[in-house]
């Protein structure tokens, strides 16, 4: 049974809502990769995924530069994982930058939805890949264990491929 579209984009936000943490990956001036971990503001139900970030960061400077982004998501203990390849779009809404903030990002930027360095990233999410065990890591290992037993391909779980945009 093949998902649509909508019901791909819903499993892909169950996998990574709960890891928050990405690495956002960009090219720089000479084509190199830069990573940097960045936190996950928002998933939208078109599949967007929104980041706050600083205007003048290295983040800022490479998609300016090459809107292509790479998200790596990564979660060991439950066995899931994703990454996204999307388009991105510096954004300087202030009503967006007040519909999406929350008061941690104080940390971030003390003067909080006035600071004049605070952004939004918005990845436009063009495809995706999934992986997802949704087990720990003690029944995986029982489970490669009875596949090796029983001469059988071991079942690592669901993946799945999403084209967007």
């Amino acid at each position: 049974m093949s998902l649509t579209i909508n019901e791909q984009i819903i499993k892909l936000k169950e996998i990574i809502e709960p890891i928050k943490i990405c690495m956002f990956t960009t090219l720089d001036d000479k084509n190199r990769i830069n990573s940097r971990p960045m936190t996950t503001i928002k998933i939208a139900p078109d599949g967007d995924i929104w980041f706050f970030t600083n205007d003048y960061s290295e983040a800022i400077h490479d998609v300016s530069k090459d809107n292509t982004v790479d998200l790596i998501y990564s979660h060991p203990g439950q066995n899931s994982y994703a990454h996204i390849r999307g388009s991105s779009t510096v954004v300087l809404s202030k009503e967006k930058i007040k519909e999406l903030w929350h008061p941690m990002l104080k940390a971030w930027f003390p003067l909080g939805m006035d600071d004049p360095k605070l952004c939004l990233i918005k990845v436009a999410m063009k495809e995706a890949s999934y992986w997802n065990a949704g087990s720990n890591k003690m029944i995986n290992f029982f489970n490669i264990l009875k596949a090796i037993a029983t001469r059988e391909i071991y079942d690592d779980g669901e993946h799945g491929k999403i084209k967007v945009k």
